[in-house]
């Protein structure tokens, strides 16, 4: 019989799970980098991804990190990505969530005041924070190089047709949607037509695209789908809802998925260096997204994009995996199960 203890603290940003794994039963990890060590994680501990992010201990929209020591004195901590799709290269409202947990718990000592350099597996990512008393008020951080990969990709999907989308790199791959003859705009999807049209979209994509990232061939797939759409809030400047794993959607306006956006949008001419982009969720909350600078990936034109966003924590959370329980590893009710 074997017992795991994992201590959590809960939390979410801008209305998006995020479960920080603090201490308990984490396991060592090999590798030079943190995206070596992702690589080990999924090959030989992936069962706690599954069982503190599945049901009965999670749920479909299920996201969080684990805290790791960084590889050198270069970062000030390494973060392991967890959710329901899989260990995240990058995810940004989960950097967002867990910056904001680390700072308000003291649980670690930033080398810079106001500034955390994250050894994440897509690579360093710097989030600056602002602090009122114990708690922290929003948290910009400076993602990965970001890049329009590609334009006008046209994938059949069953249930709408026809649907040309581009896509773009952001920390992960997204198809980005919007508006055209099958599609008009996000106001016109309910979220059960979200749930129901991405993942086959996604696979119809995967199927008849080959894509890679430029430096990590191990990057190769389309994960994520990003539905775009008119504003609702006064203020805002576009709206949008990302699908990930295999029915969930993003509370927040999504981290990588901004990313993507703004390279997207940069890239086709219709946003400025250092413009205001105040991206819109499905709940209505938002990030604000800046181009802060250009570079290159690979050789391919890219952008240093920053997004800003706000988090709070909800509650601490000692969680048991105990193989006397059926379900220790966790399950998902999906189509065909």
């Amino acid at each position: 019989m074997a017992r795991h203890s994992f201590f959590c603290i809960d939390g979410h940003t801008c209305g998006n799970p995020v479960r920080v794994v603090t201490g308990g039963s984490i396991p060592v990890l090999h590798g030079a980098t943190m995206f070596e060590k992702r690589q080990h994680f999924l090959a030989e501990f992936d069962w706690i991804r599954k069982s503190l992010c599945f049901e009965p201990r999670g749920h479909d929209m299920m996201s969080g990190s684990i805290l790791y020591p960084p590889s050198s004195d270069a970062y000030d901590t390494a973060i392991l990505f967890i959710e329901t799709s899989g260990c995240l290269p990058m995810c940004g409202h989960g950097t967002i969530g867990t910056v904001t947990t680390i700072i308000e718990h003291g649980l670690v000592t930033p080398k810079t005041p106001g500034l955390l350099r994250l050894e994440t597996p897509a690579g360093l990512v710097e989030a600056r924070y602002v602090q009122n008393g114990p708690y922290v008020e929003s948290v910009t951080l400076t993602n990965v190089p970001s890049f329009l990969l590609g334009r006008g990709y046209e994938v059949e999907v069953d249930g709408i047709g026809t649907l040309t989308v581009d896509v773009a790199y952001g920390g992960n791959f997204y198809a980005i949607v919007e508006s055209q003859p099958n599609y008009a705009d996000l106001s016109d999807l309910e979220p059960s037509d979200i749930v129901r049209l991405s993942p086959k979209l996604r696979a119809a994509f995967n199927a008849r695209h080959s894509i890679v990232h430029p430096e990590n061939p191990a990057l190769n797939r389309l994960t994520h789908v990003l539905w775009t759409g008119k504003p609702k809030n006064e203020g805002s400047s576009a709206r949008n809802a990302v699908f990930y794993g295999d029915k969930a959607i993003d509370r927040s306006p999504c981290g990588t998925g901004t990313s993507a956006r703004l390279a997207q949008l940069f890239a086709t001419g219709r946003l400025q260096e250092g413009e205001a982009f105040v991206h819109e969720s499905i709940i209505g909350s938002t990030f604000t997204g800046r181009v802060a600078g250009t570079t290159t990936v690979g050789g391919k034109p890219a952008i240093i994009p920053t997004i800003e966003g706000w988090a709070r924590v909800t509650g601490y959370n000692t969680i048991f995996v105990d193989d006397r329980d059926p379900f220790w590893a966790g399950f998902q009710v999906v189509d065909g199960a």
